[in-house]
């Protein structure tokens, strides 16, 4: 068997055999298939897709490229959560610790910044001291102990789709639906929990642009889980706006920490709690409605910070950063970004305004560019709110003085003012279950 065939095969829309696809993966792990064929192949994919049983062979592919996670040893019911990414989307620094709170054991394997999203380990390395690389042991005795737990993904634990994560961000390559579901689900199926919450993104913000294939998504990988004998559902939500008003790594641990102090923005406020709420219900913890009151009660009243510290502590973070913000450190240059004109925010291009986040630091152009964890954005506006010309619709926070003109373009370049208020749009659009 040769990759150069299987490329071709893929290239002219050729079904891949379970066969072939594990030879990628095998040999992606061991070196024998070089970063370039890998990079061919994701292409092919990219232009001529998967259907769902090469999805399926791929994802399990992914599973089973390196060592599974036992958790057999954490005591009590495990659950996770994941998206598929978007802009200011930090849902999981307050869904985990909410949810171990209320019971629930949550042992986290997240992964860094991918193009314009951030990445939930980004985001927790701004925190002083924060550990993301523990050992397997450490990792479950936290999660025992603290009852939550958030690393990065291990080099034993699939590691060919640490590889392709990282190509793909580099490549174009990351708004492939065979490659959303393989990189998602073979990492959560890897892990062995018993409930799995995905948070679908859609929209302008999101790799996945109408709700059309967002669906399709959520489906997927509904359908996989279930193969895999998991308890499953999935939400599709809104990302033709950024979540909350932070865009940025240490910017976003901050609202975060602030939405578990109960003055967080609605629309992150909203989503916290649906997802905390469908964990609750696949654990068999109420009703639908009874789930969400217990939710949103346990955010807002202080236990899912105090777990979050804990998770901190544990991790070898500093605690005190949820009380004294100046812990995280402060970027050298601020840049109010004003609104040209009189009117309401139309509309946003979201994935604009992560682009001008990244020209600021915030992310990563190449696989081995380093995050400037104090970069990024806090939105004055948001979509269909009133401005008059010259209010503030943004600040920019950099330690690039010269990039700061730059990202500010980008930023008005994504938003549309206009004389007419928008209607309101719901920010979960459908459920799969």
């Amino acid at each position: 068997m040769r990759m150069y065939d299987i490329i071709r095969k893929k290239r002219d829309g050729g079904h891949l055999s379970a066969e072939e696809i594990r030879f990628f993966t095998e040999g992606l792990v061991n070196g024998s298939v070089p970063d370039y064929q890998a990079a061919a192949l994701c292409m092919a994919i990219f232009f001529n897709g998967m259907d769902r049983e090469e999805i399926a062979d791929l994802t399990f592919a992914v599973r089973d490229s390196g060592e599974r996670l036992d958790l057999s040893s954490v005591k009590g019911l495990r659950a996770d959560k994941h998206s598929t990414g978007g802009v200011g989307d930090k849902t999981s620094l307050v869904v985990a610790p909410a949810a171990a709170a209320l019971g629930i054991k949550v042992a986290k394997v997240s992964g860094r910044g991918l193009a314009h999203t951030g990445g939930t380990i980004d985001k927790l390395e701004s925190i002083p001291g924060f550990c993301a690389d523990l050992p397997e042991d450490v990792f479950i005795d936290c999660v025992n102990r603290v009852g939550v737990a958030i690393i990065g993904q291990t080099r034993d634990v699939a590691p060919a789709d640490k590889k392709l994560y990282a190509l793909r961000d580099v490549t174009a390559t990351v708004d492939s639906l065979p490659l959303i579901v393989s990189s998602i689900m073979g990492k959560k199926l890897a892990a062995d929990d018993d409930i799995i919450v995905l948070d679908v993104k859609c929209g302008s913000g999101s790799f996945n642009k109408t709700p059309q294939i967002s669906r399709e998504i959520a489906e997927c990988m509904v359908d996989i889980g279930r193969k895999a004998g998991k308890k499953i559902s999935a939400l599709i939500t809104d990302m033709d706006r950024p979540l909350g008003y932070a865009i940025g790594n240490a910017l976003e641990v901050r609202e975060a920490i602030d939405t578990m102090k109960g003055r967080g923005p609605e629309d992150f406020t909203e989503l916290c709690r649906e997802l905390t709420s469908a964990i609750l219900y696949l654990a068999g913890k109420g009703s639908r409605s009874e789930c969400s009151d217990i939710a949103a009660q346990c955010i807002s009243d202080g236990r899912a910070l105090a777990k979050f510290r804990e998770m901190i502590a544990a991790q070898g973070g500093d605690p005190d950063v949820t009380e004294d913000y100046s812990l995280f450190g402060e970027a050298a240059y601020t840049y109010e970004v004003r609104a040209p004109k009189a009117g309401y925010i139309a509309s946003v291009d979201a994935e604009g305004y992560g682009a001008a986040s990244l020209i600021l630091g915030a992310g990563r152009n190449t696989m081995k560019e380093s995050i400037d964890h104090t970069a990024g954005i806090i939105l004055s506006k948001k979509t269909g709110e009133r401005v008059e010309a010259g209010t503030t619709i943004a600040t920019l926070y950099s330690n690039r003085r010269e990039s700061l003109e730059s990202s500010a373009a980008r930023l008005l370049a994504a938003t549309a003012i206009s004389d007419e208020k928008p209607a309101p749009r719901p920010l979960i659009i459908d459920r799969v279950e």
